[in-house]
């Protein structure tokens, strides 16, 4: 699987760009699935559910299915979070891996950029980032800049990176 990643600060437009570059390559005719990062607490699941209880009852993982869908939801009970390699490995096959958020993982990745967040391009110390999508005319020497909504040449320039 072909991974490529989009990253930036909060508020920079990266689910956005995300939600865009998904649609995209699907429309293109390739299979893609996508990992996002939280830096929160999250719950998928409802309380009072039946896959609720179970988790609050000590279960390490449990898997909900239906005819429409499947899924999986893992509890850390103390051990480290997952690493990216970890978290890949658990998926299917597909031809594109989109990741959102592990700004510090190694592979591959586009920065959303916002103007009016005011925060700094994590490219300038990061080599791992290839592009630059933002709204205004930040740039950074080395790398190309797109405009953060031209998802059609991000797409372009992520298909020609990876060989897609």
């Amino acid at each position: 699987m072909k991974v490529w990643g989009v990253t930036g600060w909060k508020n920079s437009g990266k689910t956005g760009l995300m939600e865009r570059l998904l649609a995209e390559f699907v429309a293109r005719g390739i299979s893609v699935s996508s990992v996002k990062h939280a830096h929160h607490v999250f719950d998928v699941d409802q309380k009072g559910k039946d896959s609720y209880r179970h988790r609050e009852a000590g279960a390490t993982e449990v898997l909900l299915s239906s005819r429409k869908r499947w899924a999986l939801m893992h509890e850390h009970r103390g051990a480290e979070e997952a690493t990216l390699d970890e978290l890949l490995a658990k998926l299917s096959p597909v031809d594109l891996v989109l990741v959102e958020g592990f700004k510090r993982e190694r592979h591959p990745k586009v920065e959303a950029h916002r103007a009016e967040t005011g925060s700094p391009l994590i490219a300038t110390d990061d080599e791992t980032i290839r592009a630059i999508a933002s709204d205004s005319a930040a740039t950074v020497t080395g790398r190309t800049t797109f405009d953060l909504d031209d998802t059609k040449a991000i797409a372009d320039f992520i298909s020609d990176e990876l060989g897609l």
